[in-house]
């Protein structure tokens, strides 16, 4: 069976797209940049080499799963959440919602999903797909990834959903009990602002927010020691444009995602100092599209002296002197909503 009444769309990243449509599907017209803003999912971190992270990484949005739980919190959405450590009761509990007609939200690891590209596909346990029905031994997906409902053998579901590693899924699941009628935002917005505005320029560790993208800068400066030759190094910096561009983000490490829920906010709450602030994020969104292209341009061409990573360095050192004023307005701005 399918869940006919589902409507499958593609979307910027997997996490907030999927929230998106099951959100809709309920009833709740919402938009996915309305759901990242109002999560306040934009964000920085960078995180240095570990027992569990061989190479250093940054990410630019926060932790999967939160963006879920600031709206449980914030508004009068119910989510239903599991977690299994029999891969047989998750199977039998997916199947007895989707008989019901309830699609189901599964983090998996990306690299199962077969109905991408294999060259696309990696080990990231950190995706979320939804289900939506199955046919014998196949399951139906809408993943904000692929621009037509998909199948997936239930075999390889398993492996998805029960893979090993970092961020191990152990069947997670969830689907939406129930919505508001509508959504405050005149109450909601100021909240998110100023979330995102502590995760950027608040008190944080150096390798948090605005700290982080100047720590990113430094520490960039030193990953020619952490690589075994030029072409490890080229594959790395070359992450940097992927991670920015390619990684459902909407483009610009979701800075233009961002700048989408400040315009559409500002006309929520009729105020024009949002619009501004949107244009500003936008262009934001710009200056980190140009790292992530000098970033490949520099790895492709293995053109990954000292110069080279030092004007890199420089790139990202000066965004950090962007967003920093960027936030400082912001947080003004949230003051007076």
């Amino acid at each position: 069976m399918i869940i006919e009444s589902f409507n499958h769309k593609m979307a910027a990243h997997c996490e907030s797209g999927s929230l998106t449509a099951l959100l809709q599907h309920k009833g709740l017209e919402i938009t996915e940049p309305m759901i990242f803003g109002l999560g306040s999912g934009l964000y920085f971190g960078y995180l240095s080499r570990t027992p569990n992270l061989s190479f250093p990484m940054f990410i630019l949005r926060t932790k999967p799963g939160k963006l879920r739980k600031k709206l449980a919190k914030r508004t009068d959405i119910k989510f239903v959440t599991q977690r299994f450590k029999d891969q047989d009761k998750a199977e039998q509990e997916t199947d007895r919602l989707i008989s019901e007609g309830i699609p189901v939200a599964c983090q998996v690891d990306f690299y199962y999903m077969d109905y991408i590209p294999q060259w696309e596909r990696v080990h990231a346990n950190i995706h979320f797909i939804t289900i939506v029905g199955k046919e014998g031994d196949e399951y139906i997906v809408s993943d904000s990834y692929f621009p037509k409902l998909a199948r997936i053998h239930k075999d390889n579901l398993r492996k998805a959903r029960f893979a090993g590693g970092y961020l191990a899924p152990k069947g997670f699941m969830y689907y939406i009990e129930s919505v508001p009628e509508r959504i405050d935002y005149k109450k909601l917005v100021p909240v998110a602002l100023k979330n995102t505005v502590n995760n950027m320029i608040g008190v944080q560790p150096p390798f948090i927010g605005v700290r982080g993208i100047r720590t990113f800068a430094k520490k960039l400066q030193g990953w020619p020691k952490l690589t075994r030759d030029i072409d490890h190094l080229s594959h790395e910096v070359m992450k940097i444009n992927v991670f920015l561009e390619d990684q459902g983000t909407g483009g610009g490490g979701f800075r233009y995602l961002y700048a989408t829920f400040l315009r559409q906010a500002s006309e929520a709450l009729g105020n024009k100092d949002l619009v501004e602030m949107s244009k500003k994020m936008m262009e934001i969104g710009d200056g980190w599209r140009k790292i992530s292209y000098f970033a490949a341009k520099i790895g492709k061409y293995r053109d990954l002296g000292p110069e080279k990573l030092e004007e890199l360095g420089d790139l990202i050192n000066k965004m950090a002197d962007v967003e920093e004023v960027f936030y400082k307005e912001l947080k003004i701005v949230s003051n007076n909503i």
